[in-house]
């Protein structure tokens, strides 16, 4: 007969462990920090002198006030939501990818490079050649890693470098370069892409458009990749134990540079999605930082392609509305505080758990009595 559940203090804590702990519930855990950096965030104007409640207001018909503000919002979402994605992908197999910004920049290059062709489906093509130009920007630091041992968060932040400076410094400035760029800092960049390879609009008066429901689509076949296949299952047990997954069968070493290639081509496909979506080619000063707050998206998200959508979009519109706070006389950096307190309180859990179990003298899973057979009837 199996054990029967634990009843009285025992069970009460089983349950809190289950309703408060992200590692087990991420969505729980992301909803928490969110709603909790709300509040601090909230506090922290009032004790400024100014009005929170009117900032907040401001903030929140910056984000969704009317078919203008939803289509920034919706814009910035779909590329935050890539790039968690991405970050995500590689946490799947055990490793950190910091390089999201730099998978991004040749991903959005790409998609401006083919977008000047007059193909047939222009636009398929600059997506797919976004996509193809993050896996490899993604796969370097995952050879690196299972051919060399190079820690992949020193070469994907070297990778990051490495692509600013190669791209911004010498291919849209120089050979790239479109004709007559260098007259007035407005036309720097590289060609205008063909209006076929402009992503489709979908809202009258907003610049909401494709973009969106592809990122979603997107984030629905990642989640169906990770939790419902095979090759999602060994990516998974690669990053639960990477010897122990090769001593198993699995080609260990492979997987990681199948998830890194995979979560170079969604930053990738961020990129893709700015220029054919709203730049229309690579500007000139292309600096988003959306590759570095794919981590913080990532983070809270919990890793998985789920609680990713829901930061993602939490961060579009802390973005999106950002802007208005100056009405109230808040810069808006501000919203960066709000970000920094969400990921802030989604790791706090995580790093301080094993101190606070040290202090109340839980003993540790070594200490642990092993558990005792049962011998089935």
């Amino acid at each position: 007969m199996p054990d029967a559940p634990p009843a009285g203090p025992d069970a009460a804590m089983s349950v809190r462990a289950r309703l408060f702990s992200p590692a087990r519930d991420p969505l729980w855990g992301a909803a928490f920090a969110v709603f909790t950096s709300l509040a601090v965030s909230f506090i922290a104007i009032a004790a400024t002198g100014r009005n929170p409640a009117l900032g907040f207001a401001y903030l929140a018909d910056g984000a969704f006030g009317g078919a203008g503000p939803l289509g920034e919002t919706a814009i910035k979402g779909a590329v935050l939501l890539l790039t968690g994605l991405s970050v995500s992908v590689a946490f799947t197999v055990g490793l950190f990818n910091i390089g999201a910004e730099g998978q991004l920049i040749w991903g959005a290059l790409a998609a401006a490079v083919v977008g000047r062709f007059d193909l047939p489906l222009v636009l398929p093509c600059a997506l797919l050649a976004a996509a193809a130009a993050g896996a490899l920007w993604g796969l370097i630091p995952a050879l690196l890693k299972v051919r060399r041992g190079v820690h992949e968060v020193i070469s994907t932040i070297l990778l990051n470098w490495i692509a600013i400076h190669l791209v911004h410094g010498w291919l849209v400035a120089g050979p790239l370069a479109a004709a007559g760029s260098g007259a007035s800092v407005s036309v720097a960049g590289t060609e205008p892409i063909r209006a076929a390879a402009f992503l489709p609009r979908l809202l009258q008066g907003s610049r909401l458009d494709l973009g969106f429901p592809l990122a979603l689509c997107i984030a629905f076949a990642v989640w169906y990749l990770l939790t419902r296949t095979h090759r999602g299952f060994e990516w998974r047990a690669t990053g639960a134990g990477l010897e122990a997954a090769e001593a198993s069968g699995i080609p260990a070493s492979r997987r990681v540079c199948e998830a890194m290639a995979l979560s170079g081509a969604l930053s990738g496909l961020a990129g893709a999605l700015l220029i054919l979506g709203t730049e229309h080619k690579y500007p000139g000063v292309f600096r988003t930082g959306y590759g570095f707050d794919g981590i913080a998206v990532a983070l809270v998200g919990g890793g998985t392609a789920a609680g990713t959508v829901f930061a993602g979009l939490f961060f579009g519109a802390i973005r999106a509305g950002a802007t208005r706070l100056q009405l109230v006389g808040i810069h808006p950096s501000f919203a960066e505080l709000i970000q920094g307190l969400a990921v802030l309180l989604v790791a706090a859990p995580r790093m301080f758990a094993p101190l606070l179990r040290r202090l109340r003298g839980a003993p540790g899973t070594a200490a642990a009595a092993p558990p005792v057979p049962t011998v089935q009837a």
